[in-house]
């Protein structure tokens, strides 16, 4: 295995400034940097990470924390972790994951031993518990969905108030007067999961202002459970011209409760979902959506938690709270509803 004295001999320099090039940690010329890169890559050398902590007091690691909830459809959460591993590794950080129940407990163990340099939280509930022990830790942390109070972190999500009016001012454009929305189960909402009730919230207002009739109403986030629930609502409410799904199992089973009706979209109901184009891809779906967008997510977040790892952003610069816009991903399966 190459050494950094290897590398040293390689490119013609002192031990230290080979070192120095690869750290950042002193100015360097040009040329030199040059030739430690090419001896770098031509002896495969990857630098020890336990001595790159103690020299540069930096691990290159961010930690992230996650879980596969059982109220949650886990295919929907990996895309949230794909988009922080990918940028991270972009960036030459690796990527520490926790997915263990006791969010607090890997929280602060990761953040007491310098395991990471910065926190990445995803399942973000109202009043997270994890968020205390964050703000007290000396690495600086994002999140991934917005909490009650977000002193001291930098927070990314998607605008679910303004995908729920979204939603709801396509259909009503088309000429619909009666919807179902499907939401994620109601113990998501119990447990925190604020995402569920902002977009439901604002797509009953969007359409009590419009004269719509909307059903809101909870799915399972499991097979065959979610099936039967969707069969339900459509015998529950059989003049609803058009279904809103913020619940990706629903959407994922929908194509085979459609089928097993006789139905088609938009011929005979029309929908939109929220989920990203790659789960669309995934599971074949054929339904317009708003983009879900959880790579673009995680990359702000990620991006945002490198800046200030790296002192990019000054110690006193505020933290920031963005949304992401939602955007209508038109795949034919909305119109005008049959006898209008």
């Amino acid at each position: 295995m190459a050494t950094i004295g290897d590398v040293a001999r390689v490119a013609g320099v002192s031990r230290s400034t080979a070192s120095y090039a690869l750290s950042g940690k002193r100015t360097i010329s040009a040329d030199v940097r040059r030739r430690v890169e090419t001896a770098v890559r031509d002896l495969g050398y990857t630098p020890n990470a336990g001595a790159r902590a103690l020299a540069t007091a930096q691990t290159r690691v961010i930690g992230l924390l996650a879980q596969f909830l059982e109220d949650e459809f886990a295919p929907a959460m990996l895309q949230y972790m794909l988009g922080v591993s990918n940028t991270a590794r972009e960036l030459g950080y690796d990527i520490l994951l926790a997915t263990e129940a006791d969010g607090r407990n890997a929280l602060r163990r990761m953040t007491d031993s310098r395991m990471v340099d910065g926190i990445v939280l995803l399942n973000v509930a109202e009043h997270d518990d994890r968020l205390p022990i964050l703000r007290e830790a000396p690495q600086p942390g994002a999140l991934v969905g917005l909490p009650a109070d977000c002193t001291g972190v930098d927070v990314f999500d998607l605008d679910f108030e303004d995908a729920g009016r979204l939603m709801v001012d396509h259909l009503h454009r088309l000429g619909h007067r009666e919807l179902v929305l499907v939401s994620q189960p109601e113990h998501v909402v119990e447990r925190g999961g604020a995402y569920v009730w902002r977009l439901q919230n604002a797509a009953i207002e969007a359409a009590r202002t419009r004269g719509i009739t909307l059903h809101a109403e909870f799915g399972s986030a499991h097979q065959p459970e979610v099936g039967r629930d969707l069969h339900g609502l459509l015998d529950a409410y059989p003049r609803a011209t058009g279904l809103l799904i913020n619940n990706e199992a629903a959407a994922a089973a929908l194509p085979t409760v459609l089928h097993e009706r006789r139905l088609t979209a938009p011929a005979d109901l029309s929908v939109v979902g929220r989920y990203s184009d790659e789960f669309a891809r995934t599971f074949s779906l054929p339904y317009s959506s708003i983009e879900s967008a959880p790579d673009r997510l995680g990359r702000m977040a990620v991006r945002e938690l490198v800046r200030r790892i790296e002192g990019q952003a000054g110690a006193d610069e505020p933290h920031v709270v963005r949304f992401v816009t939602p955007e209508l991903v038109d795949r034919g399966s909305t119109a005008a509803p049959r006898g209008d």
